[in-house]
């Protein structure tokens, strides 16, 4: 086998750097020379020290793992990814259509990739509903019922006849329908009423128990109530049955906001003369994870410490990761997956789980320096039989799909037609590596579950956010952030879509990330120091270059390699010169660019780079500039590049 290099110094490289460290640990020792009896000693301890690193280094891999396990260190195993996944019915249902758990869904298989498969988490009821009632809310005003008019064919005003922002028109539908997927068609008879129906200023919302909470539009065909069509809302899971002005329904509504400067607002009220809802989809939660259920492990033998293997490793990373289960003579008894044995007692049902071999542990019995034995978790009884009851296994980053990936409904389900993932399944990470093991082990065991240094934030923030993309800390500015602040930037985990882009919106974490790793710092940081947990700031550039291409060759796909390059080479996750990322802080210049452009195929010369810093979320663009400097906590953000290829096709 061959002889891993754990550490490649040797006698004189050891005796050297003694040296270095007595000059900065006593400044008052000059004699550096053999003859010295100090440096004899440093000699003594080097020879010592060489010998033990060429006998580590002969220590092949199985052995780490076991000298890993004696210091507590295991493998993270791989967490799976999950998405929502909507599912499409044929045509409106008048019974609820059920999505049981389990069903699955995949991505299209291809010549040179497998598909993707995806089962969904818990059982998914598409609700059937329809148009009840509808009312009005003008700003300041109580809800006035407007179902009559409509139904006498005439036409009602959505809003106040001088539209004013917090203006409603709620619709009151016959069921609660929470998770599902809603078209309402209405027919309008007014047009143009100042708005731009690619960004009217309104917002669709839904009631449920913790107040109104805003719905996705899927498609909206009447440019913001401008005109006849349909308009498909994603409801929220909590939607539920409410009361206002004085009737009772699943209330939608769609309220008047705040216009962004420069977007034109209502002059006049839309109407409505006629209106229906209808349910014609759902979504659910899956996750790339095999489900295992009531798999027999074995017999118990009575025995402490007993350990028992799963068929199937590595086990997914739930909450519990496994539910096991021994027969008693009260039936089916569960167990508890427990991090260690130290605070058990004899009479807790604890278990421990390697996740990555998938070796299940019942609790040793050790004895005391008194002679008495103890028993660190209880043992089932002899001969009883122990089952996995359920478990998930799987996982990795092969279920990061872009979104619109998923497409394959592998389980029948009657009505359904097609499935979609709206956006990018996220979460999944391979397990952890005895490479990448052996080199965290010396940060795990100098940190200690304890946030000192800058780097101990770091490991902490990846231990309790595996599946994030990329993370680094900061010392915070006092001005900012108070005396002694760190600063944790957090970059989650996003998938290009089918274009290779990148969106502005997958790059900022979602807020329980951030609670979970806030959380899990602030019980390890040191009292008096504060902690600031977000995103980076996203610095959005825009290229704009002129190129010429070589004579022959088809200037739109130069065109479209030259804008992959750059959106490839300006990439907050996999950009830069090593393709890890692009370095936090690092200044964007023109002349890096050209470097990149130049080596496009086709290119024969780079006429011109201009670099514009841009707002990713306005697009307001700034002037011309050579160099971009980034502040230390700000990465890259590629935004709208524009290549103009000159060239003869002929």
């Amino acid at each position: 086998m061959p002889s891993p290099n754990l550490d490649d110094r040797r006698f004189q490289q050891f005796v050297d750097d003694a040296k270095r460290y007595i000059q900065q640990r006593a400044p008052e020792w000059t004699d550096h020379n053999v003859s010295d009896p100090g440096v004899t000693l440093v000699e003594a301890v080097a020879h010592l020290a060489d010998q033990i690193v060429y006998r580590l280094n002969r220590v092949p891999e199985k052995n780490h793992l076991a000298f890993l396990d004696l210091v507590g260190i295991t493998r993270f195993p791989p967490t799976a990814a999950r998405a929502d996944v909507t599912y499409w019915l044929s045509a409106p249902q008048e019974e609820p259509i059920v999505v049981p758990a389990g069903a699955e869904v995949a991505t299209v298989r291809t010549e040179s990739e497998e598909a993707v498969v995806f089962a969904a988490e818990r059982d998914l009821t598409v609700v059937p509903c329809a148009l009840r009632h509808i009312a009005v809310r003008n700003s300041g005003q109580q809800v006035t019922d407007r179902t009559t008019d409509l139904a006498e064919g005439r036409d009602v005003l959505c809003f106040a006849e001088a539209p004013a922002v917090g203006d409603c028109a709620l619709f009151g539908l016959t069921a609660a329908v929470p998770d599902c997927a809603v078209a309402l068609e209405l027919d309008s008879h007014v047009d143009g009423v100042g708005v731009d129906p690619r960004q009217p200023p309104l917002t669709w919302e839904a009631w449920t128990g913790n107040g109104w909470q805003e719905c996705e539009v899927d498609r909206d065909e009447t440019g913001g109530l401008n005109r006849p069509g349909a308009i498909v809302l994603h409801v929220p899971g909590g939607h539920a049955l409410s009361r206002s002005g004085g009737r009772q329904a699943g209330w939608l509504r769609c309220r008047v906001t705040e216009p962004l400067p420069g977007q034109p607002f209502y002059t006049t009220s839309p109407t409505v003369r006629a209106a229906e809802a209808f349910t014609i989809g759902g979504t659910a939660p899956v996750v790339h994870a095999e489900t295992v259920r009531d798999e027999a492990l074995g017999e118990s033998t009575g025995l402490p410490g007993q350990r028992l293997r799963l068929a199937h490793a590595p086990v997914v990373g739930d909450d519990p990761p496994l539910l096991l289960q021994t027969a008693e003579d009260d039936g089916w008894v569960d167990w508890h997956v427990a991090p260690h044995f130290a605070t058990s007692g004899p009479r807790d049902r604890h278990v421990t789980l390697d996740a990555t071999t998938g070796e299940i542990a019942f609790g040793p019995a050790v004895r005391e320096p008194d002679g008495t034995l103890r028993q660190y978790g209880m043992v089932p009884p002899k001969g009883a039989a122990v089952r996995a009851r359920r478990y998930r296994t799987g996982g990795g980053r092969a279920g990061n799909v872009a979104r619109g990936a998923v497409r394959v409904l592998r389980t029948s389900i009657p009505y359904v037609s097609e499935v979609v993932n709206r956006e990018a399944a996220r979460g999944g990470v391979d397990g952890e590596t005895v490479a990448e093991a052996k080199t965290r082990a010396p940060i795990t065991l100098r940190a200690q579950e304890r946030a000192v240094t800058l780097r101990d934030y770091e490991e902490l923030t990846r231990r309790a956010a595996p599946e994030t993309a990329r993370i680094t800390c900061l010392e915070g500015e006092e001005n900012e952030y108070g005396a002694h602040a760190v600063r944790v930037l957090v970059v989650p985990q996003a998938v290009p879509d089918p274009d290779g882009r990148l969106r502005f919106e997958q790059l900022v974490p979602g807020d329980a990330l951030l609670d979970r790793v806030t959380r899990h710092l602030d019980e390890r940081r040191p009292i008096g120091t504060r902690l600031a947990v977000g995103p980076p700031y996203y610095q959005g550039v825009t290229v704009v270059a002129s190129v010429h291409a070589f004579r022959g060759v088809d200037a739109d796909r130069v065109r479209e390699q030259a804008h992959d390059a750059l959106y490839r080479h300006l990439d907050p996750l996999t950009g830069g010169a090593e393709g890890a990322g692009w370095p936090f802080g690092r200044p964007v210049q023109a002349g890096e660019v050209f470097a990149v452009l130049q080596r496009v195929p086709g290119v024969e010369l780079v006429d011109e780079v201009l670099l514009h810093p841009a707002d990713p979320l306005t697009g307001k663009r700034g002037d011309a500039t050579n160099r971009i400097n980034l502040a230390p906590s700000a990465l890259v953000f590629s935004y709208d590049h524009r290549v103009r290829v000159i060239g003869d096709a002929s």
